[in-house]
């Protein structure tokens, strides 16, 4: 009984439960982390690369805003706006810088600024400039509204500055429009004496085609002309009759006046043709046979009265010096000798008396020039004719 009821009680028990090793409890402790963990370190890097989007983005935005204000500086201020009008002189394009905004006046806005209202426009093309270099803007500053402009310039061997007014002309979408506040010309106010014909630069012009009056333009009266600033402009005159070394005038002052004035002098040929002319004179007064040459500069006063035909010749012919005189020319008054041989009788006795005698005298003149160019000489003593 005892044994089959421990054989039964064997039978039925729980079969035996293995114990616990120690490696079986290191397995146990290297389990994975719990989810919350990994969620934590995937937050931290999205926020580092949020980060450095927001910094590369803001950078960006800088870079781009830096872009836009260096492509408005070049291209659309006011700065760029001369730089583009400087560029057309440079270029010589002179038809493009009269297309400038605000460039180009009328008489009413020259009257007003107390300049010739007739001012002509002939020297305002390409023909008529000289060359610009390394024109420049050396400031920028805003004064009541209008940005001021400074700039630099090179002409001719001279170094020059100006100044121009520039104000707001709208805008192209984003893009700001500008326009000169003052007009860049100015007036040469030019009096060319001694010539109708000069050159400007090179560029002929007579008077009578930019006077008002037309072909009865004054001779002594200044002319008007427009010109662009800045410029260098290079009077002159070289003609037959006259000429000169020439005046260089320098623009450099928008919308305002410049005078001038240039005194042509008689060329070497001039004054060759004014002698020879003055010897054929002298030597056909010599050719009358009386005591007084009629209209001629000498002459021989006897008491007596001649008993033969005066016989008359020049001795010394003068040297002729021309200078102007207003709008025509003079012929200095210089000292000739004419001689005269002639036979006088005596009131007294009757008696005969050969006279052989130098008559000094002083001979002048007035030289008109014709409207053809041609030169009208009369010639006379030193008190006119």
């Amino acid at each position: 009984m005892d044994q089959g009821a421990v054989e039964t009680t064997a039978g039925r028990g729980a079969p035996p439960v293995p114990s616990a090793s120690p490696d079986a409890a290191a397995s146990t402790a290297s389990t994975p982390a719990p989810a919350g963990a990994a969620r934590t370190r995937s937050r931290r890097r999205l926020a580092l690369d949020l980060t450095a989007l927001a910094v590369v983005g803001v950078l960006l935005v800088a870079a781009v805003a830096a872009a836009v204000g260096a492509i408005g500086q070049q291209f659309y201020s006011a700065s760029a706006f001369v730089e583009r009008y400087l560029s057309l002189l440079a270029d010589a394009r002179a038809a493009e810088a009269l297309a400038v905004p605000g460039v180009v006046v009328d008489s009413a806005e020259l009257e007003a600024a107390g300049l010739p209202p007739t001012a002509s426009d002939a020297l305002l093309r390409a023909a008529a400039l000289a060359p610009l270099e390394n024109a420049r803007v050396v400031s920028e500053d805003t004064e009541d509204g209008l940005a001021v402009v400074s700039v630099a310039f090179e002409t001719g061997g001279l170094e020059g500055e100006t100044t121009f007014e520039v104000e707001r002309d709208g805008s192209i979408g984003l893009a700001p429009t500008w326009r000169f506040a003052t007009s860049p010309l100015a007036v040469m106010d030019l009096q060319v004496r001694g010539s109708m014909q000069f050159t400007v630069n090179g560029f002929e012009l007579d008077k009578r085609q930019v006077s008002p009056d037309g072909a009865d333009a004054d001779p002594l009266a200044a002319m008007p002309l427009l010109v662009f600033t800045p410029g260098l402009y290079a009077v002159s005159v070289d003609t037959a009759i006259s000429e000169t070394p020439g005046v260089a005038v320098l623009s450099d002052s928008p919308f305002q006046s410049v005078p001038v004035t240039v005194q042509a002098e008689a060329t070497d040929e001039f004054v060759a043709v004014v002698q020879d002319k003055v010897e054929e004179f002298l030597d056909s007064c010599a050719t009358q046979e009386v005591l007084q040459p009629t209209a001629c500069p000498f002459g021989y006063v006897v008491a007596d009265r001649i008993a033969s035909l005066p016989r008359w010749s020049i001795a010394q012919q003068p040297t002729v010096r021309v200078e102007p005189d207003g709008a025509d020319w003079r012929i200095v008054p210089s000292e000739a000798v004419a001689h005269i041989d002639v036979d006088i009788r005596s009131l007294f006795d009757g008696s005969i008396t050969s006279v052989s005698e130098d008559v000094p005298f002083v001979v002048g003149g007035r030289i008109e020039v014709q409207p053809d160019g041609t030169a009208s000489i009369l010639v006379s003593g030193p008190d006119g004719p």
